[in-house]
C-alpha cells in the first residue's frame, strides 16, 4: 500500500481540525472577553528510503503532519460601553479571578459581573469574584464606584464605604493557559503560577468601570485562514486521488 495515502490522510485530518478551530473563533466573534485560538502543526516521523549507507545524505520520506496543540492569542480586544455599573474591563494585562464550583480558582477577561442575591459580585455564569466583594443592599442607588486601581466603594446614607479591592492575576506565559469554557481559563505548567497584584501596579492593567472587552477575533484574518486551510485540504485530497489512480494502473498491468 502506498504510504502517500496515509500521509495525505494526516494532512486532511489536520486541515479539518484547523477549520474547526477557525469556526470556533468566528462563532465567538461577539463573545465578551473571548480570545482567538491558533492551531499549531508538527511533522511526523521520517522513514529511510533505500540503503541508508548508499545514500550520501540519507534519503527520507515524511509520514505526514499532526496537530501540536492550540495556543491562545491574548491581544487586547476593543472596549465598549455598558450601562451596568458592575461591568468592568481590563485595559492592559491581567485576569479577573473567579471561584469555581470545585473550589479551584479560574481566570477570565470577561468583566460582565452582576450582583447575586447576597450582593456578591459574580460572573454571568454565577462564579464569584475572588477575593469576594459584596455590595451592601442599603447602598445609595447609583453610588457604586470602581476605581482604575480596583478599589470598590459605595455611599451609604451619604458616607463613603469601601466594599473591597479587586486583584488581577498575571502569568509569565498567558498563552499556556487552558480554556475551560464560560470565558474562563485554568493555570497550567506552561502558563506558570499566577502573580497577584492590584490593578495599575507592576505589569497589571487598569480596571475600567462601565466597559466590557470585546472579542479579539479578526474576521478577515479568520476568513483568509479558512481559505488557506480549504486549499491545503484540496491539495492533499488530490494526492489521495493520484495515489489511487497509480494503484489502479498497477493492478491493470499484464505481463
Amino acid at each position: 500500500m502506498m504510504d502517500s495515502l496515509y500521509t495525505a490522510a494526516t494532512g486532511m485530518s489536520a486541515m479539518q481540525q484547523n477549520v474547526d478551530v477557525i469556526a470556533n473563533n468566528l462563532a465567538n466573534v461577539n463573545t465578551t472577553g473571548f480570545k482567538a485560538n491558533r492551531l499549531a502543526f508538527e511533522d511526523l516521523l521520517y522513514q529511510q528510503i533505500g540503503d541508508r549507507q548508499a545514500a550520501r545524505q540519507g534519503a527520507q520520506a515524511g509520514m505526514g503532519v499532526a496537530t501540536q496543540g492550540t495556543s491562545i492569542a491574548f491581544t487586547q480586544g476593543d472596549l465598549k460601553e455598558d450601562a451596568s455599573p458592575t461591568s468592568m474591563a481590563i485595559q492592559g494585562q491581567g485576569f479577573f479571578q473567579v471561584a469555581m464550583p470545585d473550589g479551584s480558582v479560574a481566570y477570565t477577561r470577561d468583566g460582565s459581573f452582576k450582583q447575586d442575591a447576597n450582593g456578591q459580585l459574580v460572573t454571568s455564569t454565577g462564579y464569584q469574584l475572588e477575593p469576594p466583594i459584596g455590595i451592601p443592599m442599603e447602598a445609595d442607588p447609583g453610588s457604586l464606584t470602581i476605581a482604575r486601581d480596583g478599589l470598590v466603594t459605595v455611599t451609604i446614607n451619604g458616607d463613603l464605604s469601601i466594599c473591597g479591592q479587586i486583584e488581577l492575576a498575571n502569568f509569565a506565559n498567558p498563552g499556556g493557559l487552558a480554556a475551560l469554557g464560560s470565558n474562563t481559563f485554568a493555570a497550567t505548567v506552561n502558563s506558570g503560577d499566577p502573580v497577584i497584584s492590584n490593578p495599575s501596579l507592576g505589569n497589571a492593567g487598569t480596571v475600567e468601570q462601565g466597559q466590557l472587552e470585546g472579542s479579539n477575533v479578526q474576521v478577515m484574518t479568520e476568513m483568509v485562514d479558512m481559505i488557506n486551510a480549504q486549499r491545503a485540504f484540496e491539495s492533499v485530497s488530490k494526492v489521495i486521488s493520484t495515489s489511487d489512480e497509480m494503484l489502479s494502473i498497477a493492478n491493470q498491468m499484464r505481463r
